[in-house]
């Protein structure tokens, strides 16, 4: 992982290159609107309360439980027993991001998701809620952070969520092969180079047309800096979205010409 410093470094020249956030200098009609009606929705939707409600929670409870990491780990939380709090606090989407992909997935309607990273739910729940006839399998190597996002999910009334236990690289595979099609995934469970490019191209055997694939933390570290030009390199790939913290893929054939956007948020 990039150090604080080299993350604060990299965000200032990605704020100064990007094109403006409001839309101005966007020339393809699908990104403007892309910007105008899902990146700067400002509508405070009534779920966000609910499950915002939710993360105060976890923020507060002081629990200690025991953490298995399959993937790159944590950086803050080095050690394997941890408060769930301080998990809430260090390895949960920020409401910004989760509120994004509700509204990527509220206006575009996902029948089948696939969500590459429980954690303790709020994000999979910002999935779930966003389109309540969708399906969203969730993986999770944790058992006892997979019984809190369990939880979660209850006290929301979220009934659309199957959760995955285990390693994901053991649980991914039959997975997708049950699945006839992926309409959107959200990769957030390994940081790591040869697993983020391995989980990709294992859902892109199920992707379509109108598919979206987001990857997160693509400038965490040079591991996933290479992984993310992998990705926009991929001839599959039509055209990308790059909002530093996040990377957005996809595949509509409309763009015949291949297009990398870097926008602020």
């Amino acid at each position: 992982m990039y150090s604080s410093t080299q993350i604060i470094i990299k965000y200032f020249r990605y704020y100064f290159k990007a094109l403006n956030g409001k839309g101005h200098g966007i020339h393809s009609p699908f990104v403007y609107e892309w910007v105008d009606k899902i990146q700067n929705d400002k509508t405070h939707y009534e779920e966000y309360h609910k499950i915002e409600s939710q993360r105060s929670n976890l923020l507060k409870n002081k629990n200690v439980i025991e953490v298995r990491d399959f993937g790159a780990g944590s950086t803050q939380m080095k050690s394997s027993s941890r408060k769930i709090s301080d998990i809430a606090r260090n390895s949960l989407k920020s409401p910004k991001y989760g509120q994004l992909l509700f509204r990527i997935v509220r206006r575009f309607k996902p029948r089948i998701i696939f969500d590459l990273g429980t954690s303790l739910g709020i994000t999979t729940a910002y999935l779930a809620s966003a389109n309540p006839g969708a399906k969203i399998i969730t993986f999770e190597g944790a058992d006892e952070v997979a019984g809190i996002a369990k939880d979660q999910f209850g006290k929301l009334s979220l009934n659309n969520i199957v959760l995955v236990p285990g390693n994901m690289d053991q649980t991914l595979g039959k997975m997708v092969s049950e699945t006839d099609i992926i309409d959107f995934a959200f990769i957030d469970g390994n940081h790591r180079k040869e697993a983020v490019l391995s989980y990709f191209n294992l859902l892109m055997e199920k992707c379509g047309p109108a598919s979206i694939i987001v990857l997160d933390d693509i400038h965490w570290s040079r591991e996933m800096e290479e992984a993310w030009v992998n990705i926009k390199g991929d001839g599959r790939v039509k055209f990308t979205i790059d909002l530093f913290f996040i990377g957005i893929v996809f595949f509509r054939e409309e763009f015949l010409v291949k297009q990398d956007f870097v926008i602020r948020f």
